[in-house]
């Protein structure tokens, strides 16, 4: 476990004051932070979410909360001086009106909490941070504990991408930018200057192998292999919270679909298991590619 001081040294010459707050999901994201925290003796609390949270990230958790012990979250917190919250991992799905319901805490502040399961991803997620932000926490992002997980600008591997790739890269990267606008989600695939995919709630993995039937069943056609997957952050996105990602799965499906490559937006996308995925891309001859953003600075500590 990391060191559990109650003051530490921060990477930059910033002293925290208390532990950061791990609350933790599902996927291999949250181990992948801890593991960095510990890279920087930076102390944190790991705080899983019951039914959620993998056995790896259970086995070094401090505590096991449900949905409806926000109450008890809370103290927890102040208990051990944690002043920075960071909320990694994906979560299977929304609670429920009456799984909120839990302990005193929560039902104190249950008007808020209903309120803020209202509305699409991105309103959620903000009303997620106000609920902190009420309490005197304050939600913290990747980029503020470990930005090594984010990716770089501009050739990840050693695969490089073709002239053909650039401009289906920038065509991709606009459509994710408009569907994101609507907040549906934050992939588009483009093949040979046509958008042919385009990512919804079922997500990039199953986008991906949409992508692959449209080739076999012969309703895109192509030679060879060409097309790159963008994945980027939506316009005005909070950088601290839901981040695109990809992996080694991605890069898996990618080469099922026959693309040419994966491009993510530098400095907002995160790239997990990074060693893997970017030796299954050399494996495969994909290339990766870090673009730069082309929005403003978002809101956030990011």
């Amino acid at each position: 476990m990391a060191d559990r001081a109650s003051t530490v040294s921060v990477p930059g010459g910033q002293d925290a004051s208390g532990p950061v707050a791990v609350i933790s999901g599902n996927g291999n994201l949250p181990l992948q932070v801890l593991e960095a925290l510990d890279a920087r003796s930076r102390a944190f609390r790991v705080v899983a979410i019951r039914g959620e949270a993998e056995d790896a990230v259970l086995r070094r958790a401090d505590t096991v909360l449900g949905w409806g012990e926000v109450g008890r979250l809370y103290s927890f917190l102040r208990k051990n001086e944690c002043r920075d919250v960071i909320l990694i991992g994906g979560v299977t799905r929304r609670p429920d009106f009456t799984s909120v319901v839990g302990d005193l805490g929560t039902l104190k502040r249950l008007p808020k909490i209903l309120k803020a399961l209202v509305g699409g991803d991105d309103s959620l997620l903000t009303r997620v941070i106000g609920l902190f932000d009420a309490e005197g926490f304050e939600v913290v992002g990747i980029k503020d504990v470990a930005p090594e997980l984010l990716a770089g600008e501009g050739v990840l591997g050693q695969v490089r991408p073709s002239k053909v790739a650039k401009a289906d890269m920038e065509l991709a990267s606009d459509a994710a930018s408009r569907l994101g606008d609507l907040d549906i989600g934050q992939g588009a695939v483009a093949l040979n200057g046509r958008v042919i995919s385009l990512e919804g709630a079922e997500g990039t993995d199953a986008m991906l192998e949409r992508c692959a039937d449209l080739r076999k069943s012969g309703r895109v056609r192509a030679k060879g292999r060409c097309g790159v997957l963008v994945k980027t952050v939506k316009p005005g996105q909070d950088l601290r919270v839901d981040l695109p990602t990809i992996g080694p799965r991605t890069v898996e499906l990618a080469v099922a679909a026959g693309l040419e490559g994966i491009a993510v937006e530098a400095g907002g996308a995160l790239i997990a298991e990074k060693s893997a995925t970017l030796a299954a891309a050399d494996q495969a001859g994909l290339f990766l590619f870090g673009f730069p953003s082309k929005h403003a600075e978002r809101s956030g500590n990011a």
